[in-house]
């Protein structure tokens, strides 16, 4: 069964916890309450749909702290801050890291709803953004040689073509290929190639060549 999406929210004052409960069951929204990060955490369940609302300042730890730590868990929920103090340089950072608002306290309550609203819709499309994060994770953990490895791949070569490029073993490029697809979480040739093809940034210069000519620039690892 389907379950319905929830608002998660983080506040270390009752009050505002209460409210907003009041305020999302109004109009239909069911909300689970936490005193800190810490409690959320122990009780998060990531195959939850919905999505977070969360102070900022908080004893312990802070927001900003838990949005990391569901950022290195690879969490997919979206998180909606709100905050009594109006620190520019804190939202900065807080939506560099994907979160979709910062809130300013008091703030306009149906701003708050349009954004519960947004979150509940775009959970399928961030699932696959951090998906696609972690394989741009892992192309940045590539060696050198397997640099190499996957230009040649990329070129159309076979195993026994790339080794031939490379003066190494088919064994090796074997060894190679494989680490290749376990760090970019892809099962296929296919896979791969659209990976690097339809992910392609210039900055990470594997877009339909540019990766090969990126790779004869990498120190062999």
């Amino acid at each position: 069964m389907k379950k319905n999406p929830v608002v998660m929210v983080v506040d270390d004052d009752s009050g505002v916890r209460n409210a907003m409960r009041i305020l999302l069951k109004s109009v239909g929204i069911e909300a689970t309450l936490f005193a800190s990060a810490q409690e959320f955490l122990a009780a998060y369940q990531p195959a939850q749909p919905g999505c977070l609302v969360l102070d900022i300042r908080m004893p312990g730890m802070s927001g900003l702290e838990l949005q990391q730590q569901l950022n290195l868990r690879g969490a997919v929920i979206p998180v909606i801050f709100m905050t009594g103090h109006g620190d520019i340089p804190m939202a900065v950072e807080a939506v560099r890291k994907g979160a979709l608002d910062f809130l300013v306290k008091p703030f306009d309550v149906t701003v708050l709803l349009r954004r519960v609203r947004e979150a509940f819709g775009q959970v399928p499309g961030r699932r696959r953004r951090v998906h696609h994060g972690a394989r741009l994770r892992g192309l940045a953990t590539l060696s050198g040689r397997e640099r190499e490895v996957l230009a040649g791949i990329l070129e159309g070569n076979t195993n026994r073509a790339v080794a031939q490029q490379l003066a190494v073993s088919a064994k090796t490029v074997e060894y190679h290929r494989a680490r290749i697809m376990r760090k970019l979480r892809v099962k296929s040739a296919a896979e791969l190639f659209q990976f690097c093809l339809d992910g392609a940034e210039p900055g990470l210069g594997f877009s339909r060549g540019g990766f090969s000519r990126m790779a004869t620039r990498r120190p062999r690892g």
